[in-house]
């Protein structure tokens, strides 16, 4: 098995993810106020203030004459990118807190740029024993479920740029193996959901569904994660039901959002 995509540091420094992450949100999303700042982070106004003061001064972050923050210089960003996300995850994470109170798992949204899924949202459930909170994190798209359901979605044209060899041309390593992805992806796209079973971290399996647009192609992954040792084969089919449902209630909001 691969060795696990994300390993946290062994002397965590929490000012630091709470910048990281602050700065993360305002490039994927277009722009917060101190108090949704503080909220998404669980922090208090004054540590908000603080981080998006040193963010400001570091031009990672600017702040407009209504004090809402938006994305400085140093993080470039096309505003219909930032708008398309920020509606993408406004509109998920009511029904992402459903799928938690319905399966009592960390579900996520998740969202692919070029050959990288990222965690747009994020929602954990109440249990002990839990997969944390993903929100921010990137991961190489083949590796999460999300972001195979995603790239399921492109052509072999499209999937031949995606991973074309210069790219991958100072790491050979990280490009995958395009024929054995392109047998998984049919599968998937017959099956119409991935499972990710100890695939990118040792004893997480996840289980996704794509979310599409009125046009039918998939803006983002929807999925839940959990323990291993509560992944039961026999049930996959009701979960893979319940994210359906989820899916298709996001998809009306976001067509009535137009």
């Amino acid at each position: 098995m691969d060795k696990p995509l994300k390993i946290p540091p062994p002397y965590p420094i929490a000012s630091v993810d709470h910048a990281l992450r602050a700065a993360t949100m305002l490039q994927m999303e277009g722009g917060a106020t101190v108090s949704q700042i503080a909220e998404r982070l669980d922090v208090a106004r004054s540590t908000a203030h603080r981080i998006l003061a040193m963010l400001v001064y570091r031009d990672f972050a600017v702040q407009d004459e209504d004090r809402v923050y938006r994305a400085g210089p140093v993080l470039e960003l096309a505003a219909h990118s930032q708008s398309t996300v920020s509606q993408l995850r406004a509109s998920a994470v009511p029904h992402l807190h459903r799928l938690v109170d319905l399966l009592d798992e960390t579900s996520n949204l998740v969202v692919r740029t070029g050959d990288t899924a990222r965690f747009i949202a994020s929602v954990e459930c109440r249990q002990a024993l839990r997969v944390g909170s993903r929100e921010g994190m990137v991961f190489p798209a083949h590796r999460t479920t999300a972001g195979l359901l995603l790239l399921a979605d492109l052509s072999e044209e499209e999937l031949d740029k995606v991973y074309a060899p210069e790219r991958y041309r100072d790491r050979p390593a990280d490009r995958p193996d395009l024929a054995r992805l392109r047998t998984e992806l049919k599968r998937l796209r017959r099956n119409g959901f991935a499972v990710n079973q100890e695939r990118s971290e040792r004893g997480l399996v996840a289980v996704g569904v794509p979310v599409r647009d009125q046009d039918g192609t998939a803006l983002a992954g929807l999925s839940v994660s959990l323990p291993s040792v509560r992944y039961d084969p026999h049930r996959l089919q009701p979960l893979v039901a319940t994210l359906d449902a989820a899916a298709h209630a996001l998809e009306q909001d976001l067509a009535e959002r137009g």
